[in-house]
């Protein structure tokens, strides 16, 4: 059964009102029971980024840039300035700011510009305009007080716009990701290599800065996808081909790799023209995006999920056909919820359970969705992998239902729910609805207690 509720109001279209849609209770494990669709926007969402507890940015396709409060579903702030698609996005937080609580929005767009918007008044800052090509990601290094742009060079900012330094242009392609990495090192994704430069500061008293080019690391067959730093010593990279590589974050040298994550997947059952395959399609294979908890890295690979144990560098858990689609964004959240979203333009929670050795896993939610057997990747891994003491299971918690498209990304608030983006051009919020009608029942209750006061 369905209910629909009147939700919060865009401030910037008072007549236009949202609405909360409640779900039924058919997933009990699932605490996002109502959500709220946020519009705005007339083209795909490609991007957000977490301001503060309360505010997040979204931007894409159209150009334009909008500042939300997630509490209440009210658009704070429409920044207009770019006059293409936005291809990067970044909070910069000043720390020569008087008050602290102030915050900087970086946006880059195929119009070969990067504006800097203030947070407080959403007013445009700085407008830069000599780039040669767009401006593919953003970085910001808070403790030096200083952000990167990464384009067919990589340019070094202060907080005033200032250029410090930069690379020479690169000749293959673009920088696609750019990453920081101890002793003011930052590593640089060009196609399959992974560029290592240094950050040297020539003056204290003219903050002027030399970037030098340390090592290329070539080790990929094919171009890098994902980068994620997984604690201050180690990083990981992933492949259009399916390779994951475990860096050292000191001397870059490689600690671990997985390329045949495929094998560990493989169903018992399925015929035999399909089992001695041995070249598995591209897109299948494909890491489009990487998370770690320090302990596992959690791969999205082709349609599939991947938990890489750091320690016994294995795969102790996975599910092949996590999602009908790829899926492009995953993560695991403070409350140990693994949260995956898809092409499919679905969004689902996992939880990952450890089994007894001996035990076959229970098919569980598994035989409901109809995804997986969980008995038979349980054995087909202990054969596979006997030094891998524990085995665990990826169990299906909840699947969260609402847009039309490809689900992009999403960002975690804890208490005020989760946020996703999507090609249909929406933002959704997902709220836990106890939480929520509790709420309300507490305004309503006050509103009430007041009125009363106020007529006696």
């Amino acid at each position: 059964m369905l209910r629909w509720l009147l939700g919060g109001r865009d401030v910037q279209e008072p007549v236009e009102k949202s609405l909360v849609l409640c779900m039924g209770d058919e997933q009990p494990q699932n605490p996002y029971t109502e959500l709220q669709v946020l519009k705005g926007h007339s083209d795909i969402v490609r991007f957000m980024t977490r301001i503060d507890d309360l505010r997040f940015a979204s931007a894409g396709d159209d150009g334009v840039v909008f500042v939300w409060n997630v509490q209440t579903g009210e658009r704070v702030y429409e920044l207009r300035g770019h006059s293409r698609p936005i291809t990067a996005i970044a909070v910069f937080p000043s720390m020569h700011h008087l008050q602290p609580e102030s915050r900087q929005l970086l946006t880059a767009s195929s119009d070969k510009t990067v504006i800097i918007w203030d947070l407080n008044t959403g007013n445009q800052i700085y407008l830069l305009t000599e780039f040669q090509s767009s401006v593919k990601c953003l970085m910001t290094i808070e403790r030096l007080d200083m952000w990167l742009s990464g384009a067919d060079k990589v340019c070094t900012w202060n907080c005033q716009a200032e250029l410090l330094c930069k690379t020479a242009c690169f000749k293959d392609a673009d920088v696609s990701s750019v990453m920081e990495l101890p002793k003011n090192s930052i590593a640089t994704v060009v196609r399959k290599d992974i560029v290592i430069f240094k950050l040297t500061p020539l003056s204290s008293e003219s903050q002027t800065w030399e970037i030098t080019e340390l090592r290329r690391l070539s080790n990929h067959e094919d171009d890098i996808r994902a980068i994620i730093s997984i604690n201050d010593n180690t990083f990981a990279t992933g492949s259009h081909v399916g390779e994951l590589i475990i860096w050292d974050s000191l001397d870059w040298s490689v600690r671990a790799s997985e390329s045949q994550f495929w094998n560990s997947a493989q169903q018992s059952d399925k015929p035999a023209e399909i089992k001695i395959s041995l070249t598995p399609n591209q897109q299948e294979i494909c890491i489009h995006h990487l998370f770690s908890d320090r302990e596992n890295v959690f791969a999205a690979i082709g349609t599939g999920i991947y938990v890489y144990n750091l320690q016994t560098k294995t795969v102790i858990a996975y599910q092949q056909m996590a999602h009908d689609s790829r899926v492009l964004h995953i993560a695991k959240l403070p409350n140990n919820q693994l949260v995956s979203c898809s092409e499919d333009g679905s969004v689902r929670l996992w939880e990952l359970q450890e089994l007894p050795p001996a035990e076959p896993a229970t098919s569980g939610l598994f035989s409901m969705w109809g995804i997986g057997r969980p008995n038979k990747q349980q054995n087909q891994m202990a054969k596979r992998k006997p030094e891998c003491s524990v085995l665990k299971t990826l169990e299906l918690t909840g699947d969260l239902i609402g847009h039309s498209g490809a689900v992009r990304m999403f960002l975690y608030f804890e208490d005020h729910g989760m946020v996703t983006c999507s090609t249909d051009h929406l933002i959704i919020l997902w709220k836990d609805g106890e939480r929520e009608s509790k709420l309300r029942s507490k305004t309503l209750f006050e509103k009430l207690e007041r009125e009363e006061q106020y007529d006696a």
